[in-house]
C-alpha cells in the first residue's frame, strides 16, 4: 500500500510539474497598477513592448497556467499580452502548440485597447464534445475550442446545455460594446474568487468567465468555424 501511494504522489508531481512559465526577456518594466491582462491579437501600434513568456509542457488546467502566466506578467508591470509564433530554421512560423508557446508582453493605455466588441464567446474545455443550444439553435463546440457568436444589444439569449439535467441561462447584452464569455464543461469547475482573471458566476456546468480569462482562451483554443 505504501509503495502504491508513492507511486501515485510521483504520478502527481510529474502533472504538477509538467507545464512551466518562464518570464525568458525582459526590456522594461512598467510601474502601473492595472489589474487587467488583454489579448493584443487584434493589433494595436500603441502598445509598448515590456518582455516575453515562455510556457513549457502541456497542461488541462488552464485557470492555474494562467494564473501562473498573470503573475510573471505583472511582476513587470505588463497588462496586455500577444501570442509570438516561434519561426522555423527557414523563416516560416510554426502553429500554436500548446505544449510550448511564447506570449509577448506589453503595456498599453485602457483606452487604447482595440476591442472587437459586441460578441457571445462560448468555451468548452472538456475532454468531450459539448452541445450546447443559444436560442433554440443547436452547435457543438470540440475541446480546447470555442463558438463567437454576434450578439444584438437588448435581445435575451437562453443558452442551455444538450443533456439531461443540463443548465440554463439567460443573457441581456444592454450594448454593443461589450462581449460576453461563458465556459462550458461537463466537470466540476472550482470558482476564483480572487477577482483578477479567474471563474465566476458559476451555474451548473455554464460558467461567467471574467473577461482576462477569457481573452487567454481564445488565444490558446481553437475558433469553432461557422458554415
Amino acid at each position: 500500500m505504501r509503495n502504491y501511494l508513492l507511486v501515485v504522489l510521483f504520478c502527481l508531481a510529474q502533472v504538477v510539474s509538467a507545464q512551466k512559465v518562464y518570464l525568458t526577456k525582459v526590456e522594461k518594466t512598467s510601474d502601473n497598477k492595472d489589474k487587467f491582462f488583454y489579448s493584443l491579437n487584434n493589433g494595436s501600434s500603441d502598445a509598448e513592448y515590456l518582455g516575453e513568456i515562455e510556457v513549457q509542457g502541456y497542461s488541462r488546467d488552464d485557470a492555474g497556467i494562467f494564473s501562473m502566466i498573470y503573475k510573471k506578467a505583472k511582476e513587470i508591470g505588463a497588462n496586455a499580452f500577444a501570442w509570438k509564433p516561434f519561426e522555423t530554421i527557414d523563416g516560416k512560423t510554426e502553429p500554436f502548440n500548446p505544449a510550448n508557446y511564447k506570449l509577448g508582453l506589453y503595456y498599453i493605455s485602457k483606452d487604447k485597447i482595440s476591442d472587437q466588441a459586441g460578441y457571445l464567446y462560448l468555451f468548452a474545455s472538456a475532454d468531450k464534445d459539448q452541445k450546447i443550444a443559444v436560442n433554440d439553435k443547436d452547435y457543438t463546440i470540440i475541446p480546447r475550442s470555442y463558438l463567437k457568436l454576434q450578439i444584438v444589444p437588448n435581445q435575451v439569449y437562453s443558452i442551455s446545455t444538450k443533456k439531461l439535467l443540463g443548465s440554463s441561462i439567460k443573457v441581456q447584452p444592454k450594448s454593443g460594446d461589450q462581449n460576453m464569455y461563458f465556459q462550458v464543461s461537463s466537470a466540476k469547475v472550482k470558482a476564483d474568487h480572487s477577482g483578477v482573471g479567474g471563474l465566476n458566476l458559476k451555474s451548473g456546468d455554464i460558467i461567467g468567465l471574467e473577461k482576462s480569462f477569457a481573452e487567454f482562451l481564445s488565444v490558446i483554443y481553437d475558433q469553432v468555424k461557422l458554415n
